[in-house]
């Protein structure tokens, strides 16, 4: 049996369920208008990175719980987890720089965060200062060239197939190499933080946004995949 993956919605009403609020309530107390919650609470709509982070804030949750479930019993220890990692069940945010899909976003506490990226920027100017947070990630071209930056090593192009492991404690940024107009990665962050998650997403900034129900990302990949293998294309 296929287990649901929840959706911003499914998880807000959860959550309101658990505080016994009314649609009002929730309202009230998160500062977010009633039409705007009832639209997300049907996957109508989807909610800018500032409005999540009012909702953490006002309702004091961290931002990660935001995309848990909770269950009613405690959770035993789990021997054998799994999740498909399917587009169509990621967590997208997109910023100015990247479109960031999360993947297995049912699993909570992982120790790896599986993430597809598609890179837009094309300078290190365009993309803003380097970005740092826990652990440690892998990086893996699928589609395109990058340009990879970092705080103590001069610039690398990778190109498909190829890809960089790194300390993300050290200040980084991947960007469109040169003749390249968008850049498809694999990447997996891992830390033996457990806020590694939110951690994550603050680095996103108030431009991004999250949606649930993810499509986009497929139907471009497909003539993006087929490209890449003619020589002359990128």
């Amino acid at each position: 049996m296929t287990a649901q993956h929840p959706t911003i919605g499914r998880l807000l009403r959860s959550l309101r369920a658990r505080k016994g609020w009314t649609l009002k309530q929730m309202s009230e107390h998160s500062g977010i208008p009633l039409s705007t919650l009832s639209k997300v609470e049907h996957d109508r709509l989807t909610l800018t990175y500032d409005k999540l982070l009012q909702l953490s804030q006002r309702l004091q949750l961290r931002m990660s719980e935001l995309f848990a479930e909770q269950d009613e019993a405690p959770e035993p220890p789990v021997t054998a987890r799994r999740s498909i990692g399917r587009v169509d069940d990621a967590i997208r945010i997109t910023t100015p720089n990247y479109d960031y899909y999360y993947l297995c976003p049912e699993l909570r506490r992982k120790r790896m965060i599986p993430v597809l990226t598609r890179v837009r920027a094309k300078t290190i100017a365009e993309f803003g200062a380097l970005v740092h947070h826990s652990g440690e990630e892998y990086i893996h071209v699928l589609e395109g060239r990058m340009e990879v930056h970092t705080e103590f090593y001069d610039p690398i192009v990778l190109e498909t197939g190829e890809g960089v492991y790194i300390d993300s404690n050290m200040g980084h940024a991947y960007i469109a190499a040169e003749g390249c107009d968008e850049v498809l990665l694999l990447g997996v962050c891992s830390s033996a933080d457990e806020q590694l998650m939110e951690s994550l997403l603050t680095l996103h900034g108030e431009e991004g946004a999250v949606a649930t129900k993810v499509r986009q990302l497929a139907p471009a990949a497909k003539p993006a995949r087929r490209a890449a293998k003619k020589p002359a294309t990128r």
